[in-house]
């Protein structure tokens, strides 16, 4: 299939179960609620309990002068602090529990759907699919954060060596150490951005097939990185879809900044628009993951399945029948 193929089949599949769309704007709404009872109210009442005045500091000219001794205001709120940061933590924890429970039902709708054409949206396969991919999809994401942790480690490691290089050419050579620092760093940035990229893709069509296939976080994220090596063509459909997204989000901000110009009416007429770019946005990601899962599913799950399934044999005609048994088969006496 082309990219223009894909990419339609995918925006076919959205069509066909919208409804997600109405889940992904739900648990946005869930997150906020969850932002404002667990971090809003233990913080109001902290704030009475405490009799903390603020008078002080709505008196400060400049914010900055506030946090170059926030020593002061820690030991002076210690009960706040520690209020906030728990439930922070807290909120932090249950609304990344809350996204990977509603990503896995999600990728698990649109991996169904792709092998059954006549399927419509239910909340029971959704509900079925959130489950079953919970716990994978959360082996996966962690297994995926720490390759980000690592690759950055070791970023950090060539950057600080950089930063060393330069500064012993500098005592040597200024102009000299402005150019390698120029290159270096550019170099070094072009580097991860194809890090960056390649592990996006991976863990992307790594989804796929913990979705698809059913197996396991390891498992899965070994199968995409073969898939992606042995199919380039996937790296570049996800760096097309990745870089429309983009453009499609800059193009939105870019519509929505004359609502900020304007003093009192442009802040209410910018709630209503902030609403539908965010779900236009919303539904060009979820266009996305379904293009990149129909061509997953027909670059590798339809090729496996006509690789395995065996060539029907000819029928024996009659006048063949004697090549069965030689040359010269015995005549019956």
């Amino acid at each position: 299939m082309g990219y223009l193929e894909v990419i339609k089949e995918g925006f076919r599949v959205v069509h066909r179960i919208w409804q997600l769309l109405l889940v992904q704007l739900g648990m946005v709404v869930l997150s906020g609620i969850g932002f404002f009872v667990l971090v809003g109210i233990p913080l109001a009442i902290a704030f009475v309990l405490f009799s903390i005045d603020l008078t002080g500091i709505a008196e400060l000219r400049d914010i900055f002068q506030l946090l170059k001794e926030p020593s002061e205001i820690i030991s002076k709120y210690f009960g706040l602090v520690l209020v906030v940061i728990g439930a922070f933590l807290m909120y932090i924890l249950l609304a990344a529990t809350f996204s990977i429970y509603v990503f896995g039902g999600s990728v698990g709708v649109i991996g169904k759907a792709l092998g059954d054409k006549t399927m419509k949206f239910r909340m029971h396969t959704f509900f079925s699919e959130a489950k079953r991919l919970f716990l994978p999809m959360l082996g996966f994401t962690s297994l995926v954060g720490i390759i980000l942790i690592a690759v950055a480690f070791v970023l950090g490691i060539l950057g600080g060596g950089i930063m060393a290089l330069v500064s012993f050419v500098k005592s040597q050579d200024s102009t000299l150490a402005l150019f390698l620092g120029l290159f270096f760093s550019l170099t070094l940035i072009i580097i991860a951005l194809a890090f960056l990229l390649v592990i996006l893709s991976i863990t992307m069509y790594g989804i796929a097939a913990l979705s698809i296939k059913g197996i396991g976080p390891v498992k899965s994220l070994k199968e995409a990185s073969n898939y992606v090596w042995k199919h380039p063509h996937a790296f570049w459909l996800y760096f097309i879809l990745l870089g429309g997204y983009i453009l499609v989000s800059f193009f939105l901000i870019l519509l929505g900044y004359p609502f900020d110009l304007i003093p009192v009416i442009g802040t209410i007429l910018s709630l209503p628009y902030k609403l539908i770019s965010y779900t236009f946005q919303t539904y060009i990601g979820l266009a996305i993951i379904a293009t990149l899962f129909t061509y997953y599913y027909s670059t590798e799950i339809l090729s496996e399945s006509v690789v395995e399934t065996p060539a029907p044999q000819a029928p024996v005609q009659e006048g063949d029948s004697q090549s069965l048994h030689g040359d010269n088969p015995i005549q019956p006496t």
